[in-house]
This record gives C-alpha cells, structure tokens and sequence, in this order.
C-alpha cells in the first residue's frame, strides 16, 4: 500500500486552492509573463498562467509555500493547461514538456523550503494536475455540424502522454486529472497514463479523478449523471474519485453524498468559493466555506477536502482547522459485479 493511501486511513487530507485565484492577486502584465526569454514572442501570453512556471518560478514557489503554510498535505501544480493542444492558443506547444517539469520543480522546492524554514515533517504530495482541454471528444463546436470534432482521440492521447512523462519524469507523487466535464477527455487521459505506466516499470503512480457537475441538473457538461460518471472512470482503480469546479460547496453537497455512497475508492471534492458574484468574483468567506466542508466531513462524505475557483490560503487554513480531528470517510465494501 502507498504512503498516502496509508495516511488517507488515518485522516482527511487537505488538498490546496485555487491557483489562478492567487496569480490574479499579484496584478501581472504582458511583460511579467513574457520575462527576457519571450519578450519577442509574437502572440500575447497574458494570461498563460502556466508560462509563469518558466518566466516567474518565483511566484508559483510562493503562491505553493502558501498554501503549505495553510495546512495543505497535497500541492496542485502549475499545469492544468500544459499540453501541447492547449498551448497551441498562444503557438507554444513546443514548451509542453519543459512547462510541466517546471512546475513539478515549483512544487517540490516549495515543499523543501517549507520543511527547511517550519521544521514540519510531515508528508507533502506533488498531485500533477492535468486539465480537461480546450477541444473535447464528445461535443462539436460546430452547432450546424453536430458530428464534428475538433480533435481526435489519437491526438488528445498522443497530448496527455507527453504530458504525463513529463509529470512523472520531475517526480509528481500523483496525477490529478480534474476539472473533467468530457468523460471521453478523461478517458483519454487514464489511457494515457495505463500506457505510460505498461511501457516504463517502476513508474506508476496513484491516480485522482475529480469531475465537474456544471449546474442544477447534476449531470457533466457532456450530459452524464454523476453515477454514470463514476462508472465510466472507475475501471481507473484511482486513488480518488471527486469532484471540483463550477459549483459552490453549498450547491455540491447532495453530489459529494451521492458520490460517497457509490464510490469504492476514496472521495475528494474541492468546491469554489461559492458562485460568482455580478462581476465573476467570489464572495464566499474562508469561515463559510469551511462550514460546509466540516460538516461534509462529520457526515463521512470525504477523504480529501480543498479549494478551487476563488479559494486563497485562508480558505485552505479554515478547512484544515475544520477536518483536523474529523475521522476520514471510510471505504465502502462494493460488490463485484460479475
């Protein structure tokens, strides 16, 4: 058995928030995300959050340190869009690779300070994060031409692998695929990763699988319901499967139960902070978020709990206080199906 599947026995583990959240804080321009090495790059790159991980390493390691500081055992790196077919909005797919193994190295270095400065020595894990992308295999963005695909399966697998050699190459303790709001995506990048794992011995990691309900109707934007969901990717034997992202943790809570009941493995969820507000900021306070997630956790519900969309170190802090002495969601004994 891992060490964190040891740990997740003995407690809930607190994952951190919201990355784009804390870059935002820190005002950037074109020039910060450029530095020297892109200052004549021929498209914009304001906005490629992940570039920062090669241009200001600074800010990442810190923005990490945060969150460590908070309570977080787990740490999100820098790479929820480091693929090759999403580096193509700003033509800097080459960089794929070399991004995401900067970023693994923000993550570990920030744990290494964290431990060196605090004295902690408690276990730190590096989750990988792989992203959905920005071209699905289940939906056309052509509405005259519903059987069109943007991509296709081959490419998006040809996508996440690099990305993933590269992820474990720096020596990612897992990988997180999230955000997931197209099954066949995720599908993609569970492949993917199987593959890399079959062909490169003694470089499996544990998996965590976190999906996206976008609105009322429970279901993924590609129109599974949550159980469906969990089936399509449970075949993964994933270290977690939860869910993240467009909800708040008030509108997630009937999903979070529903998962807990069905889910063999362990469960994660790391909602917003609440909904956006009139001009798409979150207002949700550190101490309301908290609420929900201790009561998700006296309820048995998780086994990871977080942040994401608007959730700073403040969130992560209370949510830490919140789970410290809760007892973990235990694993439910599923029947196999023959």
């Amino acid at each position: 058995m891992s060490a964190i599947r040891n740990l997740l026995n003995e407690k809930i583990l607190v994952l951190d928030g919201a990355m784009g959240t804390m870059i935002q804080r820190y005002k950037l321009t074109e020039e910060d995300y450029r530095g020297d090495r892109f200052k004549d790059w021929h498209t914009d790159v304001k906005g490629n959050n992940d570039l920062l991980s090669i241009t200001r390493p600074d800010i990442i390691k810190a923005i990490h340190k945060e969150y460590l500081q908070a309570g977080s055992d787990i740490i999100e790196t820098n790479t929820f869009s480091s693929t090759s077919i999403a580096q193509a909005d700003y033509d800097m797919q080459a960089l794929a690779h070399e991004l995401n193994v900067a970023s693994v190295q923000s993550a570990k270095d920030a744990i290494a300070e964290y431990q060196k400065e605090t004295g902690d020595k408690s276990p730190k894990f590096v989750a990988g994060a792989i992203g959905p992308l920005n071209k699905t295999l289940s939906l056309s963005p052509d509405v005259n031409n519903p059987g069109y695909r943007a991509v296709t399966f081959d490419e998006v697998v040809i996508a996440y692998t690099e990305q993933i050699h590269a992820l474990i190459e720096a020596g990612a303790d897992i990988l997180l695929i999230e955000t997931i709001f197209d099954t066949l995506n995720a599908k993609a990048a569970i492949f993917s990763a199987k593959k890399y794992f079959r062909e490169h011995p003694g470089s499996e990691c544990e998996i965590m699988i976190s999906g996206t309900i976008t609105d009322a109707s429970g279901r993924t934007l590609s129109g599974q319901t949550l159980e469906a969901f969990y089936i399509s990717v449970a075949h993964a034997n994933p270290l977690s499967i939860g869910l993240n992202c467009a909800l708040g943790a008030r509108e997630m809570r009937a999903h979070v139960e529903e998962l807990s009941q069905i889910a063999g493995c362990y469960v994660s969820a790391y909602p917003n902070a609440g909904l956006p507000n009139a001009m798409g900021e979150y207002d949700e306070l550190p101490e309301q978020t908290a609420a929900f997630l201790d009561d998700w956790a006296n309820q048995g519900f998780v086994n990871i709990v977080g942040g994401c969309c608007g959730t700073t170190p403040d969130h992560i802090r209370e949510i830490a206080k919140a789970v410290k002495t809760i007892q973990p969601r235990v694993l439910p004994v599923v029947e196999e199906i023959l």
